[in-house]
C-alpha cells in the first residue's frame, strides 16, 4: 500500500512516545494526537490520554478516570508527562516560541502566549510538531523564548526534547552540544530540501535514513480505526 506523507508524519509523532510507560501523554493538533493514539494501541499500551480537560479516557474516549488540576500539575512538575507542542518559531538548540513575532516591545504579530511553554520544558519531557517546515520557523534565533532550549536549561532536572518532526523529517538533539540534527527524511524530501526550508545550519550526517514506514496494522488503524475520514492529509498533504 502506498503510504501518504501524513502518515509517515503520524508514525514519526507516534515515535516519540515508545517506551514512555505509564506517562501521561499531551498531544496537541491533529497528526500528534493521531500518533498518540497509535501508539497506545500499538507499542505504548501504558500511556495516559485525557480528552484535554479533566478526564482520563480510553482508546475509544470513554472515561476512565478524574485528573483534577492539582494531579495534573504533580505530573508536570515531576516529569511524568510528555507534550507534543506546536512551535511558530524553533531554533538549533530547540528554544520555541509561541508568543510574539518580531521585538517584544513591539511585535509585529501576537500569537497564542507563552502559555505553559516554560514550566512544561523545564519539567517534563517535550516534542515539537510543525506541519509547515520553513526558514520562518526554522530560525537562527527565536523571537521570544516560550520553550527553553538545551542553551538555557543548565540545572533544569527532568529538561528534555526527545524530537521535533516536520512534514519534512524528524529531528533531534543527539549532538556533542545539543544542537539540532536531521535524524530521518520522510520519504520523497531530499537533504537539500530540508537545507533549504531551515534558518539555520543543521548536523547533517552522511547517510541520513528515512522514516520508518508503518506497518501494515499500523495503516490499518490509522486508516479504519482512528482517522477514517482521513483528517491527515488536510493537515500535511504529500
Amino acid at each position: 500500500m502506498t503510504v501518504s506523507r501524513s502518515e509517515y508524519c503520524v508514525v514519526a509523532c507516534a515515535e516519540a512516545w515508545r517506551d514512555n510507560g505509564e506517562l501521561l501523554a499531551s498531544p496537541m493538533g491533529l497528526i500528534p494526537s493521531i500518533g498518540a493514539r497509535l501508539a497506545k494501541r500499538t507499542f505504548s499500551p501504558d500511556l495516559l490520554l485525557t480528552d484535554g480537560e479533566a478526564m482520563l479516557v480510553g482508546l475509544d474516549g470513554t472515561i476512565e478516570g478524574w485528573l483534577p488540576y492539582r494531579r495534573h500539575l504533580t505530573m508536570v512538575t515531576g516529569g511524568k508527562r510528555h507534550v507534543m507542542m506546536g512551535a511558530s518559531q524553533i531554533d538549533r538548540y530547540g528554544n520555541q516560541n509561541i508568543s510574539c513575532i518580531g521585538d517584544w516591545a513591539r511585535p509585529k504579530r501576537q500569537l497564542l502566549g507563552v502559555r505553559g511553554a516554560p514550566v512544561n520544558t523545564l519539567n517534563n519531557p517535550v516534542s515539537y510538531w510543525v506541519p509547515r517546515h520553513s526558514p520562518r520557523v526554522f530560525v537562527e534565533r527565536v523571537d521570544m523564548v516560550s520553550g527553553v532550549g538545551h542553551d538555557r536549561a543548565a540545572g533544569a532536572r527532568y529538561h528534555r526534547l526527545p524530537r521535533v518532526v516536520s512534514d519534512l523529517g524528524v529531528f533531534d538533539f543527539a549532538t556533542p552540544d545539543h544542537s539540532m540534527r536531521l535524524a530521518s527524511l520522510h520519504p520523497g524530501v531530499t537533504v537539500d530540501q530540508v537545507r533549504d526550508a531551515t534558518g539555520f545550519e543543521l548536523v547533517i550526517g552522511d547517510d541520513v535514513p528515512y522514516t520508518r514506514e508503518p506497518t501494515s496494522a499500523e495503516l490499518g488503524l490509522i486508516r479504519e480505526v482512528i482517522d477514517p475520514v482521513n483528517a491527515r492529509d488536510r493537515e500535511v498533504r504529500g
